[in-house]
């Protein structure tokens, strides 16, 4: 999601709004997914808030609300439930009621049912401009959250005592606003984060994500397939209107050939790769590409300043925790926000919500790269031991229990939202 470009403390345009410096609470840069949770948790707090995003959410160049699908854990659920849109969500959500985990060429996989787990689904599948639609149209009507979209901020100056920063619409005016807290939820290459001083590891997997919608001659029936293979994973996620949401991640090179075939001759690679647990492909919609990476920001506070969401830690989709983890960042900075009633950019807040997440941030991380590196590993025998793990994994009742507790966090306290309370 993009709330800036590139921050220069001397780029100007024709236009400027010479008034004095509009002052804000929170100023959240990027209206993705987990900026605009974050600003409709804060509706109503009485703080003033304002959102940034540089890409109306209507667009068609919307990166954030595009054809992809997002599988929300049941604490996501619960997150959006509190925000008053999971009645809108939940007319296109697809329940998750089995997963399906297999290693192409190998004898090893496993099944988790949420039967057997006590709960209604694991989680549940929604396409991303579904997401943002119903984020943006309660964005509307929140009371205390001014939006400027499509914007961008062009100049940023962080102090002790809080955040100058120039916004410039599309027309070329600029403004000048000031905040106690600024909140960075700008994506992976996050201009807050920079201006903040905040540096981020990458390791890059030399992999691409293709993304599409299929159907088949099966519809689906509730079952996420995680399919290991050699190339990389693939998973296929049901849809509510039975066909399927795939991603296929594969070495870069053989993406962009996937990228040039017809539909036709994609469903047939994709066949190949992927088996015929779901019938056969019939029909492939609009495909999407993007590189994965794992980013880490060295910190996830700084002075003035707070990382949620990609501007902290980018995963590959596998397991896909990404987007949860996020959530759970806005849900509970909202509740810290609210619940010190006081200055939301004070030193204390941010260590206290820093120390809160650490726990969780950093389990997500290693689990997840841990899963790519496992199953990407070629060296004799790994393959055997990794089988016998999904093997003995599939007869551990144990075992099934804490994989399907994975989208309540990896520890440290779960934010009240994400356990269907109110935020104070």
């Amino acid at each position: 999601m993009r709330g800036g470009g590139r921050v220069s403390a001397t780029e100007r345009t024709p236009r400027r709004n010479a008034s004095r410096p509009r002052a804000y609470d929170i100023v959240i840069v990027g209206g993705g997914l987990v900026g605009a949770s974050l600003a409709l948790a804060l509706a109503g707090a009485a703080r003033r808030v304002l959102l940034i995003e540089g890409v109306a959410p209507d667009s068609s160049l919307q990166p954030s609300f595009d054809e992809r699908t997002t599988a929300l854990g049941n604490a996501s659920r619960r997150i959006f439930e509190g925000l008053g849109v999971w009645d809108h969500l939940a007319r296109a959500a697809a329940p998750i009621r089995v997963i399906h985990i297999s290693d192409a060429g190998h004898f090893g996989g496993a099944r988790l049912r949420a039967e057997e787990q006590g709960v209604e689904a694991f989680g549940y599948v929604i396409p991303n401009r579904v997401i943002g639609a119903a984020l943006w149209r309660a964005l509307q009507q929140a009371e205390g959250v001014t939006l400027r979209v499509p914007a961008r901020v062009t100049a940023i100056e962080i102090a002790a005592d809080g955040a100058a920063l120039t916004v410039t619409d599309s027309d070329g005016t600029e403004e000048s606003v000031t905040a106690r807290l600024l909140v960075a939820a700008d994506g992976a290459q996050s201009v807050v984060r920079a201006a903040a001083g905040i540096a981020a590891a990458v390791a890059d997997y030399e992999q691409v994500a293709i993304t599409a919608a299929v159907t088949t001659d099966r519809p689906s029936d509730g079952t996420a397939y995680e399919r290991f293979t050699a190339s990389g994973p693939v998973a296929v996620l049901p849809l509510r209107d039975g066909g399927y949401g795939t991603v296929w991640a594969c070495p870069a090179a053989h993406a962009a050939q996937l990228l040039q075939l017809s539909d036709a001759a994609y469903l047939a690679a994709l066949q190949g790769r992927f088996g015929w647990r779901i019938g056969r492909l019939l029909r492939a919609g609009r495909r999407a590409s993007y590189p994965l990476k794992l980013s880490r920001a060295a910190a996830s506070v700084g002075t003035r300043t707070v990382l949620v969401g990609n501007a902290a830690q980018g995963l590959h989709p596998v397991a896909g925790q990404g987007f949860n983890l996020g959530l759970r960042d806005a849900a509970l900075l909202a509740e810290h926000i609210v619940a010190a009633g006081g200055d939301p950019g004070s030193p204390e807040l941010l260590d206290g919500y820093c120390r809160a997440r650490a726990a969780d941030r950093s389990g997500v991380v290693r689990f997840t790269d841990s899963l790519v590196r496992l199953f990407a590993s070629r060296l004799p025998g790994v393959s055997v031991l990794r089988d016998l793990g999904l093997v003995l994994f599939d007869l551990s009742p144990p075992a099934k229990r804490a994989l399907a507790r994975v989208s309540l966090g990896f520890g440290g306290p779960m934010p009240r939202l994400a356990r269907g309370l109110t935020l104070t």
